[in-house]
């Protein structure tokens, strides 16, 4: 799963946390003076060991660097801390998320703008990042690998009743009512978990937020609402009634007090045709069944097959501390990092797309099936990376999801956008 949903720190936690800053912002002690010590920060546990093998190899051909893996629980939290105590470690790994955007704009990472390694790297996954924030002519955090957030499905199913992924909306519909027919359940939904909403919203509102949206939605401020130039009210209509006719139609019974593991569940036993969710399920679907085919397609929420997109988060976005004392060794590990072969079998493993043009993608179903998306750069950011995480977005569109009044849900974002925006954006102009 994405680290987005991990926003609340237990509160027995604080002393903890405030001990593991202590120990990750201490001097690196080298065992000799002919080896230079790394402290590398690294957020995501399923992948601790690896980055052990990717560290043991790189250090196999690097007898002159040791990498110290230090792999932290709520890492946006401790990372903060480090960063105040102007003690950031010398790599860094964090989820691309909103949350690291605000620290790019705030000029802490270093520069890669002039570093080789860049240029191997998609474009459209670097301008993911670049729409999250950089330093004002910076770049300041290397794509490492993507999640792909689309309708996961059956593909046994699918070619049982003679059904194509659909590619303009009206197909997708169609594809819901045929599988109806059928006796076939088309979705599994999983609203005991408000989270389980965000999902869909993020790939439907991917559509009209395109452009400078949320630049105009920033430039607005305090002043979103139904009478501004942008708003959620003015641009979400469409993606919102979407959404809500895929739950309201075509969802199991009982959906509302179903949990996101009974629904990797369900959708491994075969119970239903397709889950609204994302790439981060289908190794816990394969836990239940290793062997089922399960592939991915973007929502098409348009009349236009040539219009669709898929929306990919960074899961995981290199960076490193702006002064570092160890810059040229850093930078050694980075770039070994982003060799391809290392980097697809790091990929693989964690059933995610490598970033570096030309790495090949693992033999997943999932991965195959979203690989032309990446190929031509027909990707785009979470939108939930874009909205303040003090806005409640999952219990409004749970809440929107149970209700169907789509105009409050988008009312209340508005009015909470404008709180927020009161409190922290600053105003520009004359």
């Amino acid at each position: 799963m994405r680290t987005l949903h991990r926003r609340w720190i237990r509160p027995l936690a604080v002393v903890a946390l405030a001990a593991t800053a202590a120990a990750l912002g201490g001097c690196a002690q080298n065992p000799s003076d002919d080896v230079t010590t790394l402290n590398f920060f690294q957020f995501k546990g399923e992948a601790l060991e690896d980055f052990d093998k990717i560290i043991a190899d790189f250090e196999s051909e690097n007898p002159d660097i040791k990498v110290v893996q230090n792999q932290v629980a709520d890492a946006d939290t401790v990372i903060r801390t480090l960063l105040v105590k102007d003690k950031a470690p010398d790599v860094i790994t964090l989820n691309a998320n909103g949350g690291f955007g605000k620290l790019a704009q705030a000029g802490v990472f270093y520069d890669f703008s002039e570093e080789p390694v860049l240029q191997t790297i998609s474009p459209a996954v670097q301008e993911i990042l670049a729409d999250l924030g950089n330093k004002e002519g910076e770049v300041n955090g290397l794509g490492y690998v993507n999640n792909a957030n689309g309708v996961i499905y059956n593909q046994d199913i699918f070619e049982e009743q003679g059904l194509e992924v659909p590619e303009t909306w009206d197909e997708f519909i169609a594809v819901c009512d045929a599988l109806e027919d059928a006796g076939i359940t088309p979705f599994y939904g999983t609203l005991a978990d408000s989270w389980t909403g965000l999902p869909s919203f993020n790939a439907l509102g991917a559509y009209p937020s395109q452009g400078d949206f949320w630049d105009q939605m920033r430039a607005e401020g305090e002043n979103v609402g139904p009478d501004s130039e942008v708003s959620f009210q003015k641009e979400f209509p469409e993606a919102l009634d979407q959404q809500y006719e895929l739950y309201s139609k075509y969802m199991q019974d009982g959906y509302r007090g179903k949990t996101y593991d009974d629904g990797n569940a369900a959708f491994a036993n075969g119970e239903v045709a397709m889950l609204l969710q994302g790439i981060w399920a289908t190794n816990p679907i394969k836990q239940v069944d290793p062997d089922i085919r399960a592939g991915i397609f973007p929502y098409p929420a348009t009349d236009d097959p040539e219009d669709r997109l898929l929306v990919s988060g960074v899961d995981v976005v290199v960076t490193m501390g702006k002064d570092t004392p160890h810059k040229e060794e850093a930078l050694r590990f980075i770039d070994y990092m982003f060799e391809k072969g290392v980097i697809e079998e790091f990929a693989a493993s964690q059933n995610m797309v490598p970033s570096v043009e030309g790495a090949q993608l693992g033999d997943d179903p999932a991965l195959q099936s979203v690989k032309p998306y990446f190929d031509e750069g027909r990707i785009t950011g979470f939108i939930d990376h874009q909205i303040p995480p003090s806005i409640p977005l999952a219990a409004i569109i749970q809440q929107f999801l149970f209700s169907g009044d789509a105009d409050a849900a988008l009312a209340t974002l508005d009015s909470e956008w404008a709180k927020v925006a009161a409190r922290t954006i600053p105003v520009t102009g004359d």
